[in-house]
């Protein structure tokens, strides 16, 4: 009981801190130390398999040793994509279909393309935010909703989608045999409701603050349009269609290692597109890579904290209960995921520490393994996006210089709510037919 009272208790702690904005560097070691003393773990490493050091430093590790090459990959893609004009080019053609009354439907699917065609959800954000000002500016909206416009785009409807090449949707292909296309009738129904729920909700939210008199606010360091030429619509989309077409014809071949040669196919493209330009690549690689480690250690050091929540004996009387919940297995894995992610701050990282779990359970139950993939991929994309998430605190305080008070609000409505509701749908659905 004192395990699992701790581990409550430094869940909330972390969540706290990051409100409050301490470095989550700081934060996760530290409340993830709280856990170790309440299950009584060993502090350092000696004779026992267990310890403190030894559990978060193997969580921290491990998940920058399976993920990094994806992160790195994905961030030099986001650089490339940007440096090119392409994603300029995308978004300016979005505003050319929906007018600039629409700003911010044009942010949202600009995201919605960027990640579905392989750019990862840690930097989309870092290509879509100057866009996203601009064009906040020009509406005169409320500049702490960009947050969540972002986010909304990204992690929501489109990352957990049957062919996404996002890693929350790859990471259970290894555990369960199936491919990034697994439910994809069920994922497309969910993926609708969800786009259309939170986008009714975001100018719901948007309209509000408005009509209370929130205005765009300009800032000293707001980004500057970019003032060259831009690539022509189908150049500009080459570089998403290489990563989607790689991804289609080698996830066979290369499971979820099928995503690193799609998005060095991504990098390849999208820099053959600033060749001409005499962009200096030293200084893209450097930004690039930059931004993939702050990314990935920021969602590394909440993992950690979910590997030393994992190592305390609240964690089995977590996991035990929940996969002896009666009824319906895919209700009890989506409840496993969802508490996992929860804990952990992180899809990726609750799917990486649940599936090797769950995984040989619900298989050996006979549960249907493409539902199963599905379910575990969209639960997983729900109570992830709680205030320590990694890429809820980058997005907010290192990308757009918000707080957690102003901006966490909104961001949480549409990407914690609404992927609740929509795995709820995805179960139903499963479960019906």
């Amino acid at each position: 009981m004192l395990s699992l009272l701790g581990l409550l208790f430094a869940l909330g702690l972390l969540i706290y801190l990051t409100i409050k904005g301490m470095n989550l560097m700081i934060a996760a070691p530290l409340t993830a130390l709280l856990v170790a003393l309440a299950a009584g773990l060993p502090l350092l490493p000696g004779t026992a398999d267990d310890s403190f050091v030894q559990a978060y430093m193997l969580g921290f590790t491990n998940f920058i040793e399976a993920w990094f090459f994806m992160f790195l990959l994905g961030s030099l893609f986001g650089k490339f994509m940007e440096a090119s004009g392409a994603a300029d080019k995308i978004a300016s053609d979005i505003v050319g279909w929906l007018g600039l009354k629409h700003a911010t439907a044009a942010v949202v699917l600009a995201c919605a393309l960027l990640t579905y065609g392989g750019v990862s959800v840690f930097v989309v954000a870092f290509s879509a935010y100057p866009m996203a000002v601009s064009l906040f500016k020009k509406a005169n909206l409320p500049r702490r909703f960009i947050p969540a416009v972002m986010a909304f785009g990204s992690v929501t409807f489109t990352m957990t989608s049957a062919g996404s090449p996002e890693i929350q949707n790859w990471i259970p292909i290894k555990y369960l045999g199936t491919s990034p296309y697994a439910g994809w009738q069920v994922s497309l129904v969910v993926a609708a409701f969800m786009a259309v729920a939170g986008f009714v909700w975001l100018n719901i939210m948007m309209r509000r603050a408005t009509a209370r008199g929130e205005v765009f606010l300009a800032r000293a360091d707001d980004p500057e349009p970019l003032d060259k030429p831009l690539p022509s619509g189908w150049v500009a989309a080459s570089p998403i269609l290489a990563v989607l077409g790689v991804t289609f014809f080698c996830h066979q071949i290369f499971a979820q290692y099928a995503l690193i040669v799609a998005l060095l196919a991504g990098c390849l493209t999208a820099w053959g597109l600033t060749f001409r330009q005499q962009y200096n690549l030293d200084t893209l690689v450097t930004a690039g890579t930059t931004g993939a480690l702050l990314a990935i250690a920021n969602t590394a050091a909440v993992v950690g904290f979910g590997a030393v929540a994992k190592a305390s004996p609240a964690f089995d009387l977590a996991v035990g209960a929940i996969t002896s919940l009666p009824g319906n297995e895919l209700v009890g894995a989506a409840i496993a995921v969802t508490v996992i992610a929860a804990m952990t701050g992180s899809a990726s990282g609750g799917q990486s520490i649940a599936l090797p779990e769950l995984a040989p359970h619900y298989l050996d139950a006979g549960v249907n393994p493409d539902a199963l993939h599905r379910v575990v991929a969209i639960s997983s994309g729900a109570l992830d996006s709680l205030p320590h998430n990694g890429y809820v605190v980058t997005t907010i305080r290192s990308i757009c210089g918000e707080t957690h008070q102003a901006a966490y609000a909104p961001m949480g409505a549409l990407t914690v709510v609404i992927p609740l509701f929509g795995t709820l749908l995805a179960l139903a659905l499963f479960i019906l037919f």
